[in-house]
């Protein structure tokens, strides 16, 4: 039986439909899924999950479990964790924290409930679950061996503790990674910021004035695609 706190189990069937939509268009996932299921690397491997929760990262955390990891999943932002995208990854076995709009406080709780499970491996998008690891959870830091960062804000929080040298284990940068900011940072966040824009204002952009505030790969990307649109 799985440990869970997530806001509707009944929203499972239409979550389930998001992830099976993504699973047909993430060819690498899939290639992992081929080449790794049977001999399953992960298996017995407790690993912990913070991630904008949601279909495509709901993926990945099921290629994870069907690689045999011991899986725990939590949001690490409650304004973009999908109720139904959680209520499918319980119903197909993964022990999830998390639920659209959570308080701090309970924000907080989903990511002790996930530290809690003694993971051996983290997956954090920002920074908060290794921060919370170190700072009120020191105990659990001998057993963790490593993990990954996705963002550019956890990569700064993280190299700020290793110049203090208080990270306790190594954490790949995988905002770092051409792939990552090159083609997602640049095409993929350019693109969607223009789609939800477009979505929530129902405005077109074309003869419209933009002033895009940074200029990294995610600010290169949203001019770029704001002069393609017109």
């Amino acid at each position: 039986m799985i440990e869970y706190k997530i806001r509707d189990l009944t929203l499972a069937s239409a979550g389930s439909k998001k992830i099976d939509w993504v699973s047909k268009h993430m060819p690498i996932l899939n290639k992992i899924r081929e080449k790794y299921t049977t001999e399953q690397p992960l298996r017995g491997k407790r690993v912990a999950v913070s991630v904008h929760l949601e279909a495509k990262t709901a993926y990945l955390a099921l290629t994870l479990k069907e690689l045999g990891a011991e899986l725990t999943v939590t949001g690490s932002n409650p304004l973009s964790t999908q109720d139904d995208v959680a209520a499918a990854l319980v119903a197909k076995g993964v022990s999830v924290f998390a639920w659209h709009g959570a308080s701090e406080e309970e924000y907080l709780s989903h990511l002790t409930a996930t530290l809690k499970t003694k993971p051996v491996y983290l997956i954090d998008d920002g920074g908060d679950l290794v921060s919370l690891l170190h700072t009120r959870y020191r105990e659990l830091l001998p057993m963790v061996k490593g993990g990954c960062e996705e963002t550019t804000t956890g990569v700064q929080r993280l190299r700020a503790m290793a110049s203090q040298d208080q990270l306790a284990f190594p954490m790949i940068a995988v905002n770092d990674a051409l792939c990552k900011h090159l083609f997602d940072n640049r095409y993929g966040t350019g693109q969607s910021s223009w789609d939800g824009i477009m979505r929530t204002t129902n405005l077109v952009v074309a003869g419209k004035t933009v002033v895009v505030v940074g200029y990294g790969w995610c600010g290169k990307g949203v001019a770029a695609r704001a002069k393609g649109l017109g």
